[in-house]
């Protein structure tokens, strides 16, 4: 394996313009790489290497004349999620067979107008619906991660997997995720790498390919804070194609990463504290609170009283937002059409075959409590207790908390096809518990690798943040980081 790869993002960045090596030179080790290893994880479900090499070639002919952007000719995987001009963009799903875009999605265009480079797309759940990265139509990805003494392939979270895996295991620099329940700061905390949810309108939506529209939000996943701050900042941005973007400045947010925590309060919600939370996560949690108390901040319970609505409101708003932004695919226009003998069967036929069981499930829930006879008793019912959720958060942040510390995760990552998870989507579904409330409520918030189980897989703490504070989340993500002082390198097996 090539040095180069081992590198942060932020030391291929500064590597690159302190020309030590080139951009053509670090590409083809991550292309190498991917060869070797990608048929083992099933990170990637396309590999674009001439493409990258092309775009290596052009950030080298800037950087030779001292020029280039923030993120000049570093290699970059890519959410199958977002649009990508000319090449393989399908959300994981047989659906969209096919599909290759004539367009750029913003985030993609501000990475490259920053000079990076991309590798590939990425393997994900389908259309974002997952916690494990199993419904993929491309086949699960497997986590680089393994227990101790055992060869039991792991799930690497969901549905940003094949981001988190790529990361964890060198085959990119850093990776574009999304989170809409979750999605970034699960398959962080499951694979020992930084996820960030950035607050709702941060990072634009457009050409992102919708899941559930007023919860859906971009962000990167990768081996530090300091490097999700340099990808974030790149990210970021008011686009006024997006009706939801927010029209703010972006701040430069690795200047915040080493800035601490010293006179912050830092919330403990005394909703986190789960019936049946194993004692790990516990112990990892009271540690966090230690390194901050220790590195200055002051640490106050809080009570966030509508925590236990999140899950049941929130498996009703996305289902029923999710069965509006699905149903555009029909085998009209793009993708996959299974014929039929009217067009009412062409519709039912494609969709039939091009939609998984887990996208179905959750469309036909969405449908359900959208529908006229139940529209009321539920998706209207959620939205109020989305209100709360959100009330809750907006009176803690007012009485003086800096920013809130919980687990990321109910466990360690799980194994591939474990039977429980299949037998009952809701255990799967209770892997975001932790999560669901910040997309509810609209807010920012980091997971963080800070410890492992007593099977040495990876353990992370989330830290949720004020509105438009990401900030903040870097700086007491970075002392916890710092705290921890450990490596979460996975022993490579694969």
């Amino acid at each position: 394996m090539s040095d180069l790869i081992k590198l942060s993002l932020k030391a291929t960045r500064d590597g690159l313009k302190n020309k030590d090596f080139s951009a053509v030179e670090i590409t083809d080790s991550y292309l190498s790489e991917i060869e070797k290893s990608n048929s083992k994880l099933n990170a990637y479900i396309s590999v674009e290497a001439e493409q990258a090499r092309v775009m290596a070639k052009a950030s080298d002919v800037k950087l030779a004349k001292g020029q280039g952007g923030a993120l000049e000719g570093v290699p970059l995987g890519i959410k199958d999620l977002f649009s990508t001009k000319g090449t393989h963009t399908q959300a994981g799903s047989h659906i969209l067979d096919g599909f290759k875009p004539e367009y750029e999605s913003s985030i993609t265009t501000n990475l490259w107008n920053d000079g990076a480079v991309m590798l590939g797309k990425l393997n994900m759940d389908e259309f974002a619906m997952g916690s494990s990265n199993e419904t993929s139509y491309y086949g699960a990805v497997v986590n680089p991660w393994r227990a101790k003494g055992s060869n039991k392939d792991l799930v690497p979270g969901g549905s940003s997997g094949g981001s988190a895996a790529a990361v964890s295991a060198w085959l990119c620099a850093g990776a574009t995720a999304t989170d809409t329940g979750g999605s970034i700061r699960q398959p962080a905390a499951f694979t020992g790498t930084v996820g960030i949810k950035p607050t709702y309108g941060r990072c634009s939506r457009w050409g992102v390919v919708a899941f559930a529209s007023s919860l859906d939000q971009a962000g990167p996943i990768t081996r530090t804070v300091e490097d999700s701050a340099l990808m974030l900042n790149s990210m970021a941005g008011f686009d006024k194609k997006d009706s939801t973007s927010v029209d703010i400045s972006v701040p430069d947010f690795a200047t915040a990463v080493e800035r601490g925590v010293k006179g912050l309060t830092i919330g403990i919600p005394k909703e986190y504290r789960m019936e049946g939370m194993p004692q790990e996560i516990e112990t990892l949690w009271q540690q966090g609170m230690a390194w901050l108390k220790d590195e200055g901040a002051i640490i106050k319970d809080i009570s966030l009283p509508n925590t236990k609505y999140a899950l049941p409101a929130y498996y009703i708003v996305a289902p029923a937002e999710a069965s509006s932004n699905l149903a555009r695919y029909d085998g009209v226009k793009y993708g996959l059409r299974v014929a039929g003998g009217s067009i009412d069967e062409m519709y039912e036929n494609t969709r039939a075959k091009g939609f998984g069981a887990e996208v179905q499930r959750r469309v036909l829930i969405g449908t359900y409590v959208l529908s006229a006879g139940y529209y009321d008793a539920y998706y209207v019912k959620a939205q109020k207790v989305r209100t709360l959720i959100k009330r809750d958060f907006e009176q803690v942040f007012a009485d003086g908390i800096d920013a809130i510390l919980t687990p990321a995760t109910p466990s360690a990552a799980f194994g591939v096809n474990d039977q429980e998870m299949k037998e009952d989507p809701v255990k799967m579904y209770l892997n975001d518990i932790f999560t669901v409330t910040v997309n509810m409520a609209g807010l920012p918030a980091i997971a963080v690798p800070a410890g492992k189980d007593g099977s040495g897989l990876p353990l992370a703490l989330q830290i949720i943040g004020k509105p438009f504070d990401e900030e903040t989340l870097f700086a007491a993500g970075r002392v916890i980081e710092r705290s921890a002082n450990i490596d979460f390198t996975p022993k490579k097996w694969w």
